[in-house]
């Protein structure tokens, strides 16, 4: 008698399926996939682990195992990301958030105290996961989010309506601060650009390579284009003591503090990620 294909059974085979192919996290990411087929969240899935499936679940599951057998990113294949405890829609038209980029959020949430009522800019806003999670946590900000992909802020702004921000969040389609309709100035400036270096794009992972952005990605040969437009444009839309955070690749932080030094930014430093990295460079307009 054929053994039947129940929970634990086809989280088990597509785990070991992932893991000979060389996949990172091969069990988790069964585990998400099958509860996505499912209808259901890890949780659920524990709880009911010797369940025979059926044909059409079967089915369901079989799909979105192919497609991470070809390496779509599991955030690409559910069709969501958790960042900084919410849940961000996204899709291969917006760079995937990473827990790299809370390093960014901590030091922009210490500098907007939580009676704050500023203006803040977020530039290549992507899914929004910055902007909109500035907006969640403050209140009384305002929020204006640019990208050069139509396609991103068309997420961006399901984003901010899913999250209960879209009254004060306006997105703007263009290059960097050229997709502002007006002169405004700032309490805080923060972008998440492109920054791998362009002979870096055979290293990363497949992945990444294959389905994330590449306008996302990659900032020139040397990784720092925009970050470069960023230091030398930003002041003139700070307010007087207004801060611009940027973040940057390992290993940038020191080229990136010297490009807005050299612009005359003040307070200028670096914060350093989960893993050590100095990944957020902090630059102040002076007073």
């Amino acid at each position: 008698m054929t053994e039947s294909w129940t929970v634990r059974r086809v989280v088990r085979w597509s785990a070991d399926d992932f893991a000979a192919r060389g996949i990172e996290s091969p069990r988790l990411d069964a585990e998400l996939l099958v509860a996505c087929a499912l209808g259901v969240d890890r949780v659920a899935l524990y709880m009911d682990l010797e369940r025979p499936l059926s044909t059409d679940e079967l089915g369901s599951i079989r799909a979105l195992v192919q497609r991470r057998r070809r390496r779509e990113p599991v955030a690409y294949v559910l069709g969501h990301k958790e960042f900084w405890g919410r849940r961000f829609e996204v899709s291969a038209d917006v760079l995937i958030p990473r827990p790299d980029t809370e390093t960014l959020i901590e030091r922009a949430l210490e500098l907007l105290p939580n009676a704050a009522s500023e203006a803040v800019l977020d530039l290549c806003t992507g899914s929004g996961c910055i902007g909109l999670t500035l907006a969640a946590e403050r209140p009384g900000i305002e929020v204006d989010a640019t990208d050069l992909s139509a396609a991103a802020l068309s997420m961006a702004s399901r984003n901010a309506a899913a999250l209960g921000v879209a009254h004060r969040v306006r997105t703007h389609h263009g290059d960097l601060f050229e997709a502002l309709p007006a002169p405004r100035e700032y309490a805080l400036v923060v972008c998440n650009p492109p920054y791998i270096p362009e002979g870096e794009r055979d290293s990363l992972q497949e992945d990444v390579r294959r389905h994330e952005p590449a306008i996302a990605l990659f900032g020139g040969l040397d990784g720092l284009d925009v970050v470069r437009r960023l230091v030398r444009d930003a002041g003139g839309w700070l307010t007087p003591g207004g801060t611009l955070l940027m973040e940057v690749g390992a290993g940038q932080a020191d080229h990136a503090a010297g490009l807005a030094a050299e612009a005359g930014f003040e307070g200028i430093r670096a914060h350093r990620d989960l893993g050590g990295h100095e990944r957020v460079v902090e630059a102040r307009r002076a007073l």
